[in-house]
C-alpha cells in the first residue's frame, strides 16, 4: 500500500509543490477507507474537503425524487474531484459512492484555498482539471442523448483513462462489467456485448475483472 505522503507527492500537482508546501499538505490531509456501497459524501452534506481516490473505485451520482439514479462519472485511482464544490462552497450537489472498498485522501478546504494563494503551479493544474471536467460532462450529455449502448460503453471507458483527470490508471483498469454498467447506464448483459464488439475492433482487451485499452483515441470517438 502506497503511503499517503508518497501518493500526494506523485500527483501531477504534488510534483510541482516545493518541500514546505508538500509538507503542509501532507500534514493537513486525512485518509479514510470506505466499504463498497458506502458513501464518501452524500448530497446535502457541507463541502469541507477536496478529495482524491488512492485505491478502489467510486462514482458520482444523483437520485431523483422518484428514485431514478443517474450516474455522472466514475472516479478511479489517481483522480481528484470536488474542486468546483470547494470553490463554490455550500453543500455537495451529488452523492459520491464507493463501488468497492475505496481509500480516499481528504484535503481540507482551508488547505486547498491556501494552495490557490501560494502555488502558481497548483492554479495551472486546476485550470486544466476544470477544463477537462467540463469537456467530460459535455461528452456525457452528448453520449446519453445521441449514442447507442456500444458507443456509450466505449466513451465511458475512454474517460476513465483520461490521463489528466485520472493519471494513476495507465492503460489497464481493474473494473468489472457490473461496474461499467453502473457508470455507463447500460445493463451488465449489454455491457458484455459491447465489450466484445470493442475488443473485435481492436480498441481494447477484456480480461477477468479488468480492461486494457489499446486505442484510446479511437475508443473515445467510437460511434462518430
Amino acid at each position: 500500500m502506497t503511503s499517503l505522503r508518497n501518493a500526494l507527492a506523485a500527483t501531477i500537482w504534488g510534483r510541482a509543490l516545493d518541500p514546505g508546501q508538500l509538507a503542509r499538505v501532507t500534514s493537513d490531509t486525512l485518509e479514510r477507507s470506505v466499504p463498497g456501497g458506502g458513501y464518501i459524501f452524500r448530497k446535502g452534506e457541507p463541502v469541507e474537503h477536496w478529495v482524491g481516490v488512492l485505491e478502489g473505485l467510486a462514482k458520482m451520482s444523483i437520485v431523483s425524487p422518484e428514485g431514478r439514479v443517474s450516474t455522472f462519472t466514475g472516479i478511479p485511482p489517481g483522480a481528484w474531484f470536488g474542486e468546483g464544490s470547494v470553490l463554490r462552497g455550500g453543500a455537495w450537489r451529488y452523492d459520491v459512492i464507493a463501488l468497492r472498498e475505496t481509500r480516499v485522501a481528504m484535503m481540507p478546504g482551508a488547505t486547498f484555498n491556501w494552495l490557490l494563494d501560494s502555488s502558481f503551479a497548483f492554479n495551472r493544474f486546476l485550470l486544466g482539471q476544470l477544463n477537462e471536467r467540463l469537456a467530460q460532462f459535455i461528452a456525457l450529455l452528448e453520449s446519453e442523448r445521441l449514442f447507442e449502448p456500444d458507443a456509450r460503453v466505449a466513451r465511458c471507458l475512454a474517460w476513465l483513462f483520461n490521463p489528466y483527470l485520472y493519471p494513476g490508471v495507465g492503460q489497464r483498469l481493474q473494473i468489472s462489467q457490473e461496474e461499467i454498467g453502473y457508470l455507463s447506464g447500460v445493463s451488465r448483459q449489454r455491457v458484455n456485448q459491447a465489450l466484445q464488439v470493442l475488443e473485435k475492433a481492436g480498441l481494447l482487451r477484456v480480461e477477468y475483472g479488468a480492461v486494457t485499452v489499446l486505442e484510446l483515441d479511437k475508443l473515445g470517438s467510437y460511434g462518430n
